[in-house]
């Protein structure tokens, strides 16, 4: 028992009971909107993802990129910090990236992908980097800084569309070249059926590629122990020698880093992206938020979270057909996305409860033997 409570275990019972609440709720909303076609969108809702191989390959395609900002926030997170300004970062990134690719089209077709993604990852550590300058020199709460420079980022980008690469046929960016695709590395052949395939691309790679090297460096190196020590304890980890406002830079810079690079690769991911000029936050910076709760901020929990939040959203927009509005579909995702905020609630309160049987279990027991 006392394994199971210092283990994953309850991490996991935590995580599996939020989805369950969260998806009970969710199907409720379903009921009240249209009983008569409740049950089949629920069974569309569970099953669609897992229906082909294609409908999977789309599962993985939306996963990508609010993996990339569960990352950003999840590694923010592990170092004491809380990176709500992914949105921001990840806008910023894209932005960088479909410039290079539209601008530079002096380089081959390889290059340039890779030097916009490099640029999105970098455009996005120098974005966090703000917030994090103010959390070092000025103590200002990286919360109130990251939601500024949300909007800021969202602001400054759809200036620099509207005077760069404005399209005003689509009132949006121009599109990005074909050739500069993000490769598919026979994804297309494997991820498809008989009428087309998914669009999934080697993005899956770089996430899963990312959630690995995050691992590394906060658990396998001495940069990520100084990191996640600034993170528990500023003074101490300055008493013993670590330099506190570098690691507080790092640590945001590393964060929007992730998020720039998952804006980059999401809108070189598909046939005819545009990036419109909209006074909106980029939703894959929040869902990002959830993604990484979900998966107790651990790199290989936020990818299985992020994959579950995918698939959920991908059966939940296939039931339109059954009758269905939009809102309502979105109400019921967002219900269970929201019970995926209570994580690390659950986790302290089931915790907590079985800690309370345990000890009543011991004590009986120790009772018993007494007699």
């Amino acid at each position: 028992m006392n394994k199971f409570l210092k283990g994953n275990g309850l991490s996991i019972l935590s995580s599996v009971s939020v989805v369950f609440a969260g998806m009970l709720l969710g199907f409720i909303v379903l009921f009240i909107s249209n009983a008569a076609q409740a049950p089949a969108a629920i069974a569309t809702i569970l099953t669609f993802g897992f229906s082909s191989l294609r409908n999977f390959g789309d599962v993985l395609y939306f996963a990508t990129p609010i993996i990339m900002t569960g990352l950003s926030v999840g590694f923010a997170y592990k170092t004491g910090l809380f990176n709500i300004g992914a949105s921001g970062q990840f806008t910023f990134g894209a932005f960088v990236a479909i410039y290079i690719v539209i601008n530079f089209d002096f380089l081959n077709p390889s290059l340039r992908i890779f030097v916009a993604l490099l640029a999105a990852t970098l455009a996005g550590a120098i974005w966090a980097a703000i917030p994090g300058l103010l959390k070092a020199y000025r103590n200002v709460h990286e919360v109130i800084s990251c939601i500024m420079t949300n909007y800021i980022g969202m602001l400054l980008v759809n200036y620099l569309i509207l005077n760069t690469i404005f399209d005003p046929m689509r009132a949006s960016s121009q599109r990005i070249p074909t050739s500069t695709h993000m490769p598919m590395w026979g994804l297309d052949y494997i991820f498809a059926d008989a009428t087309r395939a998914s669009p999934l691309n080697a993005s899956i790679f770089v996430a899963v590629f990312s959630a690995l090297l995050m691992y590394v460096i906060l658990e396998r190196t001495t940069f990520g122990y100084e990191l996640k020590a600034c993170g528990l304890n500023k003074d101490a980890a300055k008493y013993a020698g670590i330099n506190e406002n570098r690691s507080i830079i790092f640590s945001m810079m590393i964060s929007g880093a992730l998020a720039g690079l998952g804006g980059g690769m999401h809108f070189l991911s598909a046939a005819g992206r545009t990036m419109s000029v909209a006074d909106v936050l980029a939703n894959e910076g929040f869902m990002g938020i959830s993604v990484s709760l979900l998966g107790l901020n651990h790199p290989i929990g936020i990818i299985f979270s992020g994959v579950l939040i995918a698939y959920l959203q991908r059966g939940g927009f296939n039931i339109q057909p059954l009758g269905f509005a939009q809102e309502i579909i979105e109400i019921a995702i967002a219900v269970i996305i929201y019970f995926c905020a209570f994580v690390l609630l659950v986790r302290t309160q089931l915790g907590n409860i079985i800690a309370k049987i345990y000890r009543t279990i011991s004590k009986s027991e120790v009772k018993k033997n007494a007699t």
